[in-house]
């Protein structure tokens, strides 16, 4: 049986390996928005319009937007009841708002949630990062964040942009990732982020039968029409991704991936590119996929992109030495990799 753990694939001379979705550019944590109470007159003029029209003119600092979210939320009370959006003003009335900031305004909050620890001191801490944690917190994701947890496993990381993020890994895709504990090791990491020397090699398991290895060099950039995929774009962020094979079976071929740039879903874009998009992955997967009937349901059955970040090197901050860590892929992509070998062995 192949030892997938033993392949390498060599980095091209002179192009260092990258980040799948370095973020070199770095915002600070959000400080608390206070909230006051805040008590109106309705116009006598402003009889006839609707609240939400009533609102949007006595607080136009406000988007009508999160003044409509404020009244669905029970945070607006006309004369001391709670009201819609659309019900009619008429002067006079008591209008109070209470206002309530945006959760990307507010503090991120420390919260108790285990961290799987491969590497810690003074300057790094380095995660090996299960399937379906988010990394940091954005829309529909404010809390149960590795974000949150790094504030609970060290709280000194409130003083650090990002509580020490300095790149992601997609909220369905395992593997390593390093995390800044002092400013000055964020500084490090995101100048080796910029300049491509951290290296990075993801095992990817992708539909088809790929013959051998290759090179994507394909621009990417948001999907003109769905802005929540990304696609290769003319005119896009350049992108590159070296592949080789690792184990080859009928209906799919399991590879080992390195990138030259850092682009957000870079390996899960270039692969659909080639029309070998990774197993399990539903936003990337178009149509049906060629396939042994014998294999199709173990594929199909997988619920997530099959793609783990298996090893992760860096100039140590503090040290300036190189050093390394591996993880091998996590149970569900490993007994994954069990039952296509037990279908392949059936098939021959």
């Amino acid at each position: 049986m192949h030892d997938y753990t033993k392949d390498t694939l060599p980095i091209p001379p002179g192009i260092p390996p990258s980040d799948e979705d370095a973020e070199a550019d770095i915002d600070l944590i959000a400080s608390p928005a206070q909230a006051t109470a805040l008590n109106f007159k309705v116009p006598l003029e402003y009889g006839g319009s609707r609240l939400d029209q009533a609102l949007a003119k006595l607080l136009p600092e406000y988007s009508r937007s999160r003044l409509q979210e404020w009244v669905a939320q029970g945070q607006v009370t006309l004369n001391g009841a709670t009201v819609t959006s659309k019900q009619k003003v008429w002067g006079g009335e008591t209008l109070a708002v209470v206002p309530q900031s945006h959760p990307a305004e507010q503090p991120y909050q420390a919260e108790d949630i285990a961290l799987d620890i491969v590497h810690q001191d003074d300057s790094i801490i380095v995660i090996n990062k299960p399937v379906g944690l988010v990394v940091h917190p954005g829309s529909g994701n404010w809390q149960g964040t590795l974000l949150n947890a790094l504030l609970h496993h060290d709280p000194a990381l409130a003083e650090v942009p990002r509580a020490g993020i300095v790149h992601r890994l997609d909220k369905d895709t395992s593997g390593l990732l390093v995390v800044a504990r002092t400013l000055v090791a964020q500084t490090s990491l995101v100048r080796q982020l910029q300049e491509r020397t951290v290296r990075r090699e993801y095992l990817a398991l992708a539909h088809g039968e790929i013959l051998r290895g290759g090179k994507v060099d394909q621009p990417i950039d948001r999907h003109p029409s769905m802005r929540t995929k990304m696609a290769v774009v003319e005119g896009g962020k350049p992108a590159v991704t070296h592949y080789a094979i690792v184990e080859s079976f009928p209906g799919c071929t399991l590879l080992r991936c390195k990138l030259e740039t850092g682009r957000t879903h870079q390996i899960r874009v270039h692969m659909a590119y080639l029309q070998h998009p990774l197993v399990g992955d539903h936003i990337y997967i178009k149509g049906a996929q060629r396939c042994p009937p014998q294999m199709r349901d173990t594929l199909l059955a997988f619920p997530r992109q099959a793609l783990h970040a298996e090893r992760l090197g860096l100039e140590h901050p503090h040290t300036g030495e190189w050093v390394e860590w591996q993880r091998d892929m996590p149970d569900d992509m490993q007994q994954l990799l069990d039952r296509i070998r037990g279908v392949a062995r059936e098939l021959d």
